[in-house]
């Protein structure tokens, strides 16, 4: 039986949905100012195996990944930028869906955008403010009142007392605690508002989460996930404004998966060892940052170097070399899913145990590597080996054309040129003329001559 990782208990509990057969699952998307970073590639990746498990599993999934498409960085960067709001937004919303058709990331059921829901948000402050939960300050701003909320802690595992001491929390005189979180904002010169009932304003970023899954899902629904570093304050907000306006329990199972890390540092632009996805992928192939991420269990850190993405690489050169040495049969095991007879079969099952075990894909690899090896000695299971891997979203090329694009680094292809020319394209819009910069070097490292002409850039090879 499916176990799963509750950050909520603290513990693995054996998975039940609300609903037999279906399982309904929210997951924190990204707020669209800028470039995925490897970090986000993390989150769409582990989410979308953890689809892909729960369809093997027999469940119809609802899948909802949102996307926060106002908030105060975004308000900022379109102003640095001189352009208007849903133009920078709609751009990086494309990049977004680029990078996670390229890691081979299925797209969500649904993809909603907060602007489209202000009133669902609305309508549930206005619970809120009925319930006592909320109040409109001096300032114009609604907020809500963590201690009107007793459970409030329960995600983080720290009472109100221990989160005063231990977090950083805005000072803002406004409040009547320094924990209570913005729910509406007043509207601000050369903001984008909406009418409310406390007056023109925006939504704070907590709402929209509240207010979306709720509009998709319901009320109360299986999994909710995201990134770790959203257990607190977001995940933990959430919580209290659904439960607070409805009186149940909101989520039954909260996902997280653990941070990116850079050579045992965390990733930070002040440091330097920032990475985008795009960043990563004019070095290496889709699959083999998709293969470095699935290799890690979702819940440990994830150490990002160039040595552990040429170390992915080889890996999965291996596993790509017994496909093409060893054709996949016309008959055999390539989805398994269907048929419960046929994860009997001794590698089929030591699969399913470790997917089974909190989506345990770092075991679930190393089974695949197990029957490659049993493969190369036998001669036969390669149909086998590429049904497993499909449910991990692998494996599921021409093993030449692999072996002869993904499998070193090489000079870019004309698509991934293209690629790069309108990346730095929309750099030198946005006045990222650093980034710009950066990506023609990249290119001239790799072979690659841009020449801008008042027609457009030209590219040729050295």
């Amino acid at each position: 039986m499916l176990q799963i990782h509750n950050s909520l208990t603290r513990q693995k509990q054996p998975f039940v949905s609300l609903e037999a057969g279906k399982v309904r699952m929210y997951v924190c998307g990204m707020t669209v100012y800028d470039y995925c970073h490897i970090g986000h590639a993390r989150v769409m990746v582990v989410f979308d195996v953890i689809r892909r498990w729960l369809r093997a599993s027999g469940y119809q999934v609802q899948y909802v990944r949102n996307i926060t498409d106002i908030e105060d960085k975004i308000i900022r960067r379109a102003r640095e930028n001189g352009e208007p709001i849903q133009q920078l937004t709609d751009r990086f919303i494309r990049f977004m869906q680029e990078d996670a058709a390229a890691l081979g990331v299925e797209p969500p059921d649904h993809e909603p955008r907060a602007t489209a829901h202000v009133e669902g948000m609305l309508r549930l402050i206005d619970e809120l403010m009925r319930k006592g939960l909320a109040y409109r300050a001096a300032n114009g701003d609604v907020y809500y009142s963590v201690r009107q909320f007793p459970p409030y802690g329960q995600l983080s595992g720290k009472s109100l007392e221990d989160l005063r001491a231990g977090e950083r929390v805005e000072i803002d005189a406004s409040k009547q605690d320094p924990l209570d979180f913005v729910l509406w904002k007043a509207a601000k010169p050369e903001e984008p508002a909406w009418e409310s009932p406390w007056g023109p304003g925006r939504p704070g970023w907590h709402i929209e989460c509240s207010a979306m899954s709720e509009h998709f899902l319901g009320e109360h629904f299986d999994i909710h996930g995201g990134g770790q570093d959203l257990m607190f304050p977001h995940h933990e907000n959430e919580i209290a404004q659904s439960e607070g306006a409805h009186g149940h329990p909101f989520v039954n199972y909260w996902v997280h998966n653990g941070f990116v890390r850079v050579d045992n540092e965390k990733m930070s632009k002040s440091l330097g060892n920032f990475f985008t996805v795009r960043d990563v992928l004019a070095r290496y192939d889709p699959e083999v940052v998709r293969f470095f991420i699935v290799r890690a269990h979702y819940r440990s850190p994830l150490n990002y170097s160039d040595q552990h993405l040429d170390d992915a690489r080889a890996g999965l050169k291996r596993l790509y070399t017994t496909l093409r040495d060893h054709p996949v049969e016309p008959q055999g095991l390539l989805a398994p899913k269907s048929n419960a007879d046929s994860w009997s079969e001794p590698y089929a099952a030591r699969f399913k145990a470790a997917m089974d075990d909190d989506f345990n894909t770092a075991d679930a690899v190393a089974v695949l590597f197990d029957l490659a090896n049993e493969i190369n000695r036998t001669g036969s299971g390669a149909a086998q080996l590429k049904g497993l891997a499909g449910m991990l979203g692998l494996l599921q090329r021409d093993p030449d054309v692999f072996l002869q694009a993904g499998g070193g680094e090489g000079e870019p292809d004309a698509a991934d040129i293209e690629r790069l020319i309108e990346q730095r394209a929309a750099a030198r819009k946005s006045r990222q003329f650093s980034e710009a910069d950066r990506i023609r070097k990249e290119l001239e490292d790799r072979g690659v001559l841009l020449e801008d002409t008042a027609t457009g850039t030209l590219w040729r090879r050295k």
